[in-house]
């Protein structure tokens, strides 16, 4: 008996479907518009994402929402260095333990997910690690004497820190993209409370939905069958131009060369995740705009900086040369942040004696108010970045060194 194939998706019906959920979290969500490309993308490749950051920084939320989106079995775990394998892969079939056979429940559990989420993946004793190895990388469980196959498509994973354990070393490498969470800059801050009271409002509906066991309806179209069939046919309907290929090994190469660990095998994985990227796109071919997802490849968070120092200039030439081609990224409000400059520079200039603490904060807001200007660019924001660096200057030669400490750790998130 034959198993049937998912058919070839339509690439212009899928395109709308991902731009769907796209938009979907990003009405939701404050500047998590690259964190729901990359969930996305991952998807479409059979990929897996971790989020790496402090608490608050709506790691869970925003795998939470991107799951009700998507038709899919969704699993989903808070791990502890107490949690059992039976909470994670199904309780122990007692009747068939009765009958000399050890076998696994699987029914609604991790085996049985489509789309899953490990909120803490680290703190996971060596039990579970062991299987979730070969479920992440060959999507096989091994249920006593049985091995099966996994339905699973892609597993999102949160964490406050990056795992430092050489024992945790082979889980977290399974997770080809990292994504760093961080609060949002402070002049989002009033859209980010708006936004916030939205998905308090929305929680309070969804758990009255529930206790009234009424499901809401589904509204984005992507289904599991779409992003299986995605995944099938990724690398048959999407080219890789040589000179893609050759800027692609170029960088892999100075990666490598500034001590960021890039392995062979990964470095094949990524080229799915390129593909995909184009697929989102309603692309047949990869282009050197593709590369930005090479940024989200650090093992440490210091080497941040290093891949945005790498990578950003190949991604910007190639969007200014094609502006057409550049993603849709929300730009900043000129006026919102001309007024939270005002405020800033009122209260630097008011003659008040400020703390260590309070320099520190200042420093950090008009680094994030220098970065707005430059999204948004023009006369005018040039003229309030001249701006910036004159207030900082001035803050920073009022303070002495102390300022300047801070100055340095201010733009390092």
């Amino acid at each position: 008996m034959s198993i049937p194939q998912p058919a070839s998706p339509d690439p212009r019906a899928l395109r709308e479907k991902f731009q769907r959920v796209a938009d979907a979290l990003a009405s939701q969500f404050l500047g998590k518009e690259e964190t729901a490309r990359l969930m996305l993308i991952c998807a479409a490749a059979g990929e897996h994402l971790v989020l790496i950051g402090p608490p608050g920084t709506a790691k869970s939320a925003v795998v939470r929402s991107f799951a009700r989106l998507v038709d899919a079995r969704y699993f989903e775990y808070l791990l502890t260095r107490f949690s059992e394998p039976n909470e994670v892969f199904g309780p122990v079939d007692l009747q068939a333990f009765r009958a000399g056979r050890y076998h696994r429940v699987t029914t609604g559990m991790l085996p049985e997910a489509e789309i899953a989420f490990l909120d803490e993946a680290f703190k996971a004793n060596s039990a579970i690690l062991n299987s979730l190895l070969s479920i992440l990388n060959e999507r096989r469980f091994s249920n006593g004497a049985d091995t099966v196959h996994v339905p699973l498509i892609s597993m999102f994973a949160a964490s406050n820190e990056v795992p430092q354990d050489d024992a945790l070393h082979a889980i977290f490498d399974r997770f080809i993209i990292r994504v760093h969470a961080d609060n949002v800059d402070s002049f989002h801050f009033h859209d980010l409370l708006q936004k916030g009271l939205a998905l308090e409002r929305a929680a309070i509906t969804e758990r009255e939905a529930a206790e009234a066991k009424i499901r809401a309806p589904l509204k984005m179209g992507l289904a599991a069958a779409d992003l299986q069939a995605c995944q099938k046919h990724l690398l048959s309907v999407v080219q890789f131009p040589e000179d893609f290929l050759a800027t692609y090994k170029g960088l892999c190469f100075q990666i490598r060369a500034e001590g960021v660990s890039l392995s062979d095998r990964r470095a094949v994985k990524l080229l799915k995740l390129f593909a995909a990227s184009a697929v989102i796109d309603g692309r047949a071919v990869v282009h050197d705009g593709d590369l930005a997802i090479l940024r989200h490849i650090w093992n440490q968070m210091d080497q941040r900086e290093i891949l945005h120092d790498l990578v950003d200039p190949v991604v910007t030439r190639f969007f200014n040369e094609h502006p057409e081609t550049a993603p849709r990224l929300p730009r900043p409000d000129l006026d919102k942040l001309v007024t939270e400059l005002t405020l800033v520079h009122r209260l630097l200039t008011s003659g008040q004696e400020l703390s260590d603490i309070q320099v520190f904060s200042h420093l950090r807001a008009l680094d994030d108010l220098r970065k707005g200007f430059q999204v948004v660019g023009g006369p005018t924001a040039q003229q309030m970045i001249d701006r910036i660096d004159a207030l900082t200057r001035t803050l920073l030669e009022g303070r002495g060194p102390a300022a300047a400490g801070a100055r340095r750790q201010g733009p390092a998130r």
